[in-house]
């Protein structure tokens, strides 16, 4: 993995970041702003992030304001009969880019992942999936991961937190002899492009008891027994993440 980079950083560290994506709408936790933020400062000088699922800009956000060179190409359709998209959150997410001054370095392509990455020719520095959790979906954002160069990160989120994202995972990193898993902040994992070992493919089976417990928290907030959720260490009214 590369060291930080501090070319170009954003004045004020992650604590002036983080002071701009907290008050954005989304799942997103501040450890996990922090790993997204860290990731970009490893990347070279004017290095290309590209990140599938925006929302309202709050991982954008956390990804732009990390470096001044760097370009973060934001790949969501907003969809109208999408679950969290369509043109209304697409507004949120264009004036909270204005809001934050990055506009100009956030590249939006109103694209589905796989129309864009099926023409794509530029290179690719960082990956960060948030896509659709269904498993097809996950299976096609993952191949973005294909793009990177040796050592290069793919970060994804509610991996082992929701059940078509987690399949996807163990179908496609589990046998994968160019992707390995080093670890995960919730349920935003890291993956690096390398040949695994042995011992990286069992980790990746290791946050499965975590993904268990998530699905039961599920189940109770569904069943709206909170309390029995704060039981097992979950202390919010959203899902795991």
């Amino acid at each position: 993995m590369r060291a930080l980079n501090t070319e170009g950083n954003t004045a004020g560290g992650f604590d002036a970041v983080w002071s701009q994506v907290e008050p954005v709408g989304g799942w997103l936790t501040r450890d996990q702003a922090r790993a997204l933020h860290d990731a970009v400062l490893a990347l070279p000088p004017g290095g290309t992030v590209v990140e599938i699922g925006s929302h309202q800009g709050r991982s954008t956000l956390a990804l732009a304001l990390a470096r001044t060179d760097a370009t973060v190409v934001a790949v969501d359709p907003f969809e109208a009969e999408g679950m969290f998209g369509g043109p209304a959150t697409r507004a949120v997410f264009e004036a909270n880019l204005e809001r934050a001054g990055v506009r100009g370095r956030v590249e939006h392509l109103a694209e589905r992942s796989g129309a864009v990455r099926s023409r794509w020719q530029r290179s690719v520095d960082l990956v960060f999936v948030d896509g659709k959790h269904d498993v097809l979906s996950t299976l096609g954002d993952l191949r973005w991961g294909e793009r990177l160069p040796q050592g290069g990160l793919m970060l994804v989120h509610d991996s082992f937190g929701s059940v078509g994202v987690t399949l996807a995972l163990l179908l496609r990193v589990g046998p994968s002899r160019r992707l390995r898993y080093v670890g995960r902040v919730g349920s935003l994992a890291t993956f690096e492009r390398r040949r695994p070992t042995s011992a990286d493919r069992l980790a990746l089976l290791r946050p499965l008891p975590w993904f268990g417990r998530n699905l039961v928290v599920k189940g109770l907030l569904r069943l709206r027994l909170h309390g029995v959720a704060r039981l097992l260490g979950h202390h919010d009214r959203a899902d795991p993440y």
